[in-house]
């Protein structure tokens, strides 16, 4: 089986955790975190230094010349590059604008950046989310492993050839930036033979097996993106294709995220994607998201409205979620978004990415072996299942409108004391907490309802 659970099972990243979400500033791409609680305030960051001769020193002589008074400093390895230590420093919250200073001159003049920057724990409070799309560079590197770290079970673990391709992919990934065009890739001979191995089977099965709006979007992708059994297609062109069917993105990922950051991408309509190929041994299968997952299984639903809009859906839901919540939720994302099954007519399709990338799953899911249920998030998400071999249950929803509003009922049993919606204008989350925020969005419902019924005149 195609095994997406990975994708959704990590341990958060600790460094990831909590801060208050009213104090946080964002100074260009550079991120502090001020935290208060009852015994002391203090400012928190993590940077990463080359290992030079002297670095570290150069460093700290910056943060004498303003006068900052360092409360605490440690030092690592860093996790993603072997030439780097990273560092974790706290300052008093009088040194801010200081050390705004410090990290500027870091960045020019020593060639360190931030990389990542932390915040202080503490009890009581709701978990960080990012509050705008750029958000989204800050935990894009806290992955649990990166590209070329293969288990021993892989099929390109003895491989050395392969394992320095998934590096490549992964360096790709771990130096983007949102804003940035994807860089193109171009595929060996052998990746496209994997790939075309995956795509003749596959859309073979699709007419029968899919749902049908997955059935209507593939051809649009084989005119527009290049889907091709002999090509296989660029990241930055399907992401542009799915920005104008309904503002879904793509952006590649050095390796695998935590559920929470993985679900808040798709608050903002970003799914974060893989760029790499299975190994050409065994096209058959792959131990983690590879692109004919990403491409292959869940693009096609992306482009479509009512699925866009459900995807969203999990990803907002999970903003500010308590960590046993966020759980639940990926259970859900599991058995809707990768192995979701549909009704329509009388007939049940697939529309989960783990079904339509894997041809064995995809055939065995319509079968009278595996057990039925009805989608409904409260059992959805507490259901048990196996990652080693095809589901024993599948659950299947109504529609995508009647799985999105049931989802909606489910959010709002999470508890946290604040509501959230999307702006696409700004792309940004709106935290809705203050009668003026309530008045401002019901001055926008009022305004698109206006529209609503203008054009229901219209109509008649």
């Amino acid at each position: 089986m195609d095994a997406a659970y990975k994708r959704i099972n990590g341990n958060h990243s600790p460094e990831a955790e909590t801060d208050n979400q009213s104090t946080r500033r964002r100074r260009g791409s550079m991120y502090l975190e001020e935290e208060t609680d009852k015994k002391s305030e203090v400012i928190s960051c993590i940077f990463s230094l080359k290992e030079e001769v002297g670095a570290l020193a150069r460093a700290l002589r910056l943060f004498e010349e303003k006068g900052i008074n360092l409360t605490h400093i440690e030092s690592r390895p860093s996790q993603m590059n072997k030439s780097q230590y990273e560092f974790y420093i706290s300052v008093e919250p009088t040194c801010s604008q200081a050390l705004d200073e410090v990290i500027n001159s870091l960045r020019t003049q020593i060639s360190g950046h931030v990389h990542e920057l932390s915040r202080n724990k503490q009890k009581d409070t709701v978990p960080w989310f990012p509050n705008d799309i750029q958000d989204l560079d800050r935990f894009a590197n806290q992955i649990l492993s990166y590209g070329s770290e293969l288990d021993a079970d892989h099929p390109g673990f003895t491989d050395p050839v392969y394992r320095a391709r998934r590096k490549e992919f992964a360096d790709i990934a771990y130096n983007y930036r949102h804003g940035q065009i994807i860089p193109r890739v171009e595929y060996t001979e052998e990746e496209k033979a994997t790939w075309g191995t995956v795509f003749k089977e596959l859309k073979g099965l699709y007419p029968t097996h899919a749902c049908r709006e997955h059935n209507r979007v593939f051809p649009l992708l084989e005119k527009y993106c290049g889907y091709r059994q002999d090509n296989i297609p660029q990241l930055e062109d399907v992401s542009r294709f799915l920005q104008s069917c309904t503002g879904f993105r793509l952006r590649p990922v050095a390796g695998l995220l935590s559920s929470r950051d993985f679900l808040a991408g798709l608050a903002f309509r970003v799914f974060h994607s893989t760029q790499y190929i299975r190994h050409g041994s065994k096209p058959t299968y792959t131990p983690e998201p590879d692109i004919c997952h990403e491409l292959l299984g869940h693009v096609p639903l992306f482009a479509d409205p009512s699925f866009a809009q459900f995807s969203q859906e999990i990803g907002l839901a999970s903003l500010g979620a308590p960590d046993e919540y966020i759980e639940k939720l990926a259970t859900v994302y599991w058995f809707t978004v990768e192995f979701g099954l549909c009704k329509q007519g009388s007939e049940i399709k697939a529309f989960g990415a783990g079904l339509l990338s894997s041809f064995g799953e995809l055939q065995y899911c319509l079968t009278d072996k595996p057990k039925l249920q009805p989608f409904d998030p409260d059992k959805t998400s507490i259901q048990k299942y196996p990652i080693t071999e095809y589901q024993p249950v599948y659950f299947v929803a109504e529609s995508f409108e009647d799985a999105k509003e049931k989802v909606r009922k489910f959010a709002a049993t999470i508890p946290k004391p604040f509501a959230v919606r999307y702006n696409p204008y700004t792309q940004s989350i709106e935290v809705l907490e203050t009668t003026q925020q309530l008045r401002n969005l019901a001055d926008s419902i009022n305004s698109e309802m206006g529209k609503l019924c203008e054009a229901l005149q219209k109509l008649k």
